[in-house]
């Protein structure tokens, strides 16, 4: 059965404002003509090293339906495109126009870390109850939201997107577009510090989420963070009255009772808006549990079926470069990888330290942390990264291997005993990593994306054939 379309030329160019050429039906939309799919509208935008435009023709042979432009290629006068002043405006405008035909329940995310994550467990609960729609990844900026918003179906019944920034006043553009009814905060920690002047900057660009709720909204905020009251004073000077909290404070309206944590699962009782449950998620770690509790609010706000939620949450996985587990075989044996090597800061770091101390490596093995810097941490970044040394040393951590400058710190934090390798680069420390893992061996690796410790992960996995076995 043909997938229905998602938008005509006529409803295109009725949201943005443009003019035209030829008809098509999209059922999909695209800003990257090396990923276009079939059935795409794919967007031509520009940018200060690139220019979409230059694609149009590529995209539209690789199957794309229609495409949105500001100028028309040479030989495509009679092609399906629809034309617009800037492509980017006409993004935002397709985003706009799909939330306004919509009448799905919309849940925005945004916090200093567990964004993704928090995301994933709402949609994931969602999805098994209607038609639910979410940002794929981490599509979370000026470019991502607008992007996710115009792939939602006008019949969808849930929308979950994720909000990120690195600078004040990134937010509050993304929450007018999506209008949510229930916005999370995560947490909110010392994260892109360098481009605040304190903890209470990036808790008030946080906070910017709060501009978008529509009214009747709920705020729902973590109760254990330090930030709270700031957040909720924050919330009522944007006209938001009604905020659910979620933790293990005593006071939480989404409650931690208890836990159990397992090298791959957490088993949860809660206690969510007065509702009793036992849960298990398919994934390790305290933060998981904490932001577990954010996701059941959520789902509880929009009309969702708790029941239904906890079952979705026991087959979770997370995503890549998030803490997804593989078992590599390698010369005859076997270690398990723990990729979370999309990003790192300090509490994230702390948390995936819990994770690895909470595996259990066989009686041979070791655990292992390979560990890129941490950016955007302002002038405290060098204490930061040494200050690690004594979370290493609380879970246990056998043996540690550091690429960049600022690990450096970390490096010479630590006792001999539990150096690997220090160097300046992921590339120049490829050799040692890669030789670093032996059978029965636990390894964990994480930094900043900038750091490009993905690259490392991916050299591990691919690396470490004959057969790569996913573990949820």
């Amino acid at each position: 059965m043909a997938a229905q379309p998602l938008w005509t030329a006529d409803e295109v160019a009725r949201a943005t404002g443009g003019r035209s050429l030829a008809p098509f039906a999209a059922t999909g939309v695209s800003i990257d003509s090396r990923t276009v799919g079939a059935g795409d509208l794919f967007i031509a935008l520009k940018g200060d090293n690139f220019d979409g435009h230059a694609y149009v023709a590529a995209a539209l042979r690789a199957g794309a339906a229609g495409a949105l432009v500001s100028t028309v290629p040479d030989g495509l006068e009679n092609a399906p495109l629809v034309v617009v002043d800037n492509t980017f405006n006409g993004l935002r405008a397709l985003g706009a126009a799909a939330r306004l035909r919509s009448d799905a329940k919309i849940v925005a995310i945004t916090g200093s870390v567990g964004k993704t994550s928090t995301k994933e467990m709402v949609l994931q609960s969602l999805e098994r109850q209607g038609g639910a729609h979410g940002s794929t990844g981490n599509l979370n900026n000026h470019f991502g939201l607008p992007l996710s918003l115009s792939r939602m179906p006008a019949d969808a019944q849930f929308g979950v997107f994720e909000m990120g920034m690195n600078h004040a006043g990134e937010i509050e553009p993304l929450t007018l577009l999506a209008r949510p009814h229930v916005a999370i905060v995560t947490t909110i920690e010392a994260v892109h510090l360098e481009h605040f002047r304190d903890i209470y900057g990036i808790a008030d660009a946080k906070a910017e989420i709060f501009a978008g709720i529509e009214a009747g909204g709920t705020a729902v905020l973590n109760r254990d963070n330090p930030y709270f009251d700031h957040l909720v004073a924050r919330a009522k000077e944007r006209g938001v009255d009604r905020v659910v909290s979620f933790g293990s404070h005593p006071h939480a309206d989404a409650r931690l009772v208890n836990m159990a944590l397992h090298p791959a699962c957490a088993c949860v009782a809660a206690d969510i808006m007065g509702q009793a449950m036992t849960y298990k998620i398919g994934a390790p770690g305290r933060h998981w549990v904490m932001n577990s509790l954010a996701a059941l609010a959520a789902v509880r706000l929009v009309g969702g079926d708790l029941g239904l939620a906890g079952l979705a949450l026991a087959s979770l996985t997370p995503p890549d470069g998030r803490g997804r587990r593989h078992v590599v075989e390698r010369d005859g044996g076997t270690f398990e990888l723990i990729d979370d090597s999309y990003n790192a800061s300090p509490p994230s770091m702390r948390a995936a330290f819990a994770t690895l101390a909470a595996a259990r490596p066989d009686s041979r093995g070791h655990r292992i942390a390979i560990l890129g810097d941490m950016l955007e941490l302002g002038a405290d970044a060098p204490a930061l990264h040494a200050t690690l040394a004594a979370d290493i040393e609380t879970a246990g951590i056998d043996r540690v291997y550091c690429a960049g400058p600022l690990m450096r710190h970390l490096f010479d934090a630590l006792p001999a005993s539990r150096r690997g390798m220090h160097a300046a680069t992921a590339a120049e420390l490829m050799t040692s990593a890669l030789a670093a893992p032996r059978d029965g061996d636990v390894v964990l690796v994480k930094g900043s994306h900038g750091s490009r410790m993905y690259e490392v992960a991916a050299a591990l996995i691919g690396g470490g054939a004959p057969r790569i076995a996913a573990k949820g």
